[in-house]
Parts: C-alpha cells; sequence; structure tokens
C-alpha cells in the first residue's frame, strides 16, 4: 500500500509536470516567428513597448521616434563603427562569440571602470530588443539563446545588422539609426561621416546618459576609442 506521504509527492510531481507541460505549450503558441523578419520589419519591439509601459506608468508621453531605414541608406561607416564597438567578429560568428567576454573583461581591466559594452553579440541584442524582457532570470537567458540560434539560421548577416540598427535605442524614446541620425545630426543616415558614427555608436551601452552633446567625459573617451577602433578594421569594408 502506497504511504500518504508518497501519494503526497507523487500529486505534486504530477501538479509540477502539468505545470511544466502548459508553460511549454504557452510559449510554443507565443513563440515568435523569426523566419518571418527575411520578408518583413517588425512593427515594434519588446524594448519600446516597455519603454511606454514606463511613461504610463510615470504619467508621462510614451511617445516614440522611431523610424525604419533599409540597409543601402545607412552609412557605412554607422555600420563599421557599431561593429567595432558591439561585435567586431559578427560576420564569422554563428551567433554566439566567447571572443567578446574576453574582450570586455581586458577593457574593464585595462580602463579600471565597468565595461561599456556587454559580451553578447548583435545577434543576441536584436533578440532581447524584438521579443525579450530587460531582466536577466536564467528563462530569458534561455530563450535569447534559442532565438538568436534562430535568427542566424532564419537571416543573412546583413538582415540581422539592418534591424539591429533600426531598432536599438539611441537616447530615451529614440530608436533606431535613421531617428538618431535626424535627431542629432540634422541629415539622413546615409551622410553620417565617420566621427557622427562613432558618437552614435558610442551611445548604444547606456542611450539614456551617452549620446551626442550629452557633454560625458567618459563618452567622449570611449567615441575616441570607438575612433581608433574604426581606423584598424580595413578589413570590414569588404564585410558589410
Amino acid at each position: 500500500m502506497t504511504s500518504p506521504r508518497r501519494r503526497r509527492w507523487r500529486r505534486l510531481l504530477w501538479l509540477g509536470l502539468a505545470a511544466l507541460a502548459a508553460w511549454l505549450a504557452y510559449e510554443a503558441w507565443t513563440w515568435p516567428d523569426v523566419a518571418a523578419l527575411a520578408r518583413r520589419n517588425p512593427t515594434t519591439t519588446a524594448y519600446i513597448e516597455h519603454y511606454r509601459r514606463q511613461q504610463r506608468a510615470a504619467g508621462r508621453d510614451d511617445r516614440v521616434f522611431w523610424t525604419w531605414t533599409p540597409y543601402p541608406e545607412i552609412s557605412a561607416h554607422v555600420k563599421r563603427a557599431v561593429l567595432v564597438a558591439e561585435d567586431i567578429n559578427f560576420f564569422s560568428h554563428r551567433g554566439f562569440e566567447l571572443t567578446e567576454i574576453r574582450a570586455t573583461l581586458e577593457e574593464a581591466l585595462e580602463e579600471g571602470e565597468l565595461p561599456r559594452r556587454g559580451a553578447s553579440t548583435i545577434t543576441q541584442q536584436l533578440a532581447r530588443n524584438l521579443w525579450l524582457s530587460p531582466s536577466r532570470n536564467p528563462v530569458r537567458k534561455l530563450k535569447e539563446a534559442v532565438l538568436t540560434w534562430q535568427l542566424e539560421r532564419s537571416l543573412d548577416k546583413r538582415r540581422i545588422l539592418e534591424l539591429y540598427l533600426d531598432v536599438a535605442e539611441f537616447g530615451r524614446g529614440l530608436y533606431g539609426v535613421g531617428a538618431a541620425s535626424r535627431r542629432y545630426f540634422g541629415k539622413p543616415a546615409a551622410l553620417l561621416d565617420p566621427d557622427e558614427a562613432a558618437q552614435l555608436a558610442a551611445s548604444l551601452p547606456s542611450p539614456s546618459r551617452w549620446y551626442p552633446g550629452s557633454g560625458s567625459r567618459a563618452y567622449a573617451r570611449y567615441v575616441a576609442r570607438i575612433q581608433r577602433r574604426m581606423a584598424k578594421a580595413d578589413f570590414l569594408w569588404k564585410q558589410i
């Protein structure tokens, strides 16, 4: 005869399995259609909606400034600046880059400051921006990994880079390089020069504090660092 204690544990096990099955079914039902991004642009992102919710909760205007700019209409200088700042091996990896983790730690040790860039690749950042929350819980990290894998296998590299440049935050309520170029420099993204491109790329780690004209000395040092990297990364011209 089964003891009452064993029956309770068995009941709890079945309840746990049922809850897990229900969660997996929900995730499968609501999972993004990653491959669809090959033929159409997103109409919003998880980070934009998160910003809007925060603004509404604070009783502020929740409008965002977001202009979609096709890949050919984005200055090559911007592409190079963002790549050297965020993910210089973007065109050679498959979504995950262990050397970025090492580079981030080395930069932090060299500068004696918290790292200005994360260890995430551009593809990982895109997955987060499009579909996930800013939290760092293990479930979100697992979903990020799966979505990153799907992005790399569903889209070509230039499409991934285009999507990233068009959804990244460049200031409070300011998304995409097209809107940022108009806001900060009064010109379309196609006309940005190397210095302007470096300024935009340098804002990515902390767009609410670091942006062209912010006056931050740390930001100015990072802009100069990106400019030095750009001068050494001639190989990117063939990739972008």
